[in-house]
């Protein structure tokens, strides 16, 4: 009697952890993008709290936390803030990392004349595809090009 009871609080103790980690990984793992053309990053989960900065179109996060209408993100820098549901999507995104990232128009590193443009760091961009190790990226602007995967976050 007492090992079937045993037996049923460590399937029921398994199952009860097993489901806070799968939500844990679940929620630190979902990967959002901005989906206006600005959006306001706060200190806390409400339009009361003070802005820390703006981004713009296409920049990715990582999702920390949940608070009503309220994801608190961090993004490839390990900053933290909180950000509206409402200006996020699930379209595929990277922010290059690095100064001076060479976009090309085609994936090829081995030609220089394939340049197109040079970013700076923390330039966000929608991915249209990849290649290897390329990925065909997007401006919000509408600029499109090819950058190395290693650049971006």
């Amino acid at each position: 009697m007492y090992r079937v009871i045993e037996k049923k609080f460590l399937i029921f103790s398994a199952c009860c952890i097993f489901i806070f980690l799968g939500t844990g990984i679940a929620l630190a793992s979902e990967r959002l993008s901005v989906k206006s053309s600005v959006a306001n990053l706060r200190n806390g989960a409400g339009t009361q709290y003070k802005v820390l900065w703006q981004v713009e179109k296409y920049h990715p996060f990582l999702v920390i936390n949940k608070k009503e209408d309220w994801y608190e993100v961090k993004d490839f820098e390990g900053d933290s803030a909180w950000i509206h549901n409402t200006l996020l999507g699930k379209t595929d995104t990277v922010i290059s990392m690095k100064s001076k990232c060479n976009v090309r128009s085609t994936p090829d590193e081995s030609n220089d004349k394939n340049i197109i443009l040079r970013v700076e760091r923390g330039v966000p961009f929608k991915v249209l595809g990849r290649k290897g190790d390329w990925i065909n990226i997007e401006h919000a602007d509408g600029e499109i090009g090819w950058i190395f995967k290693t650049l971006v976050w």
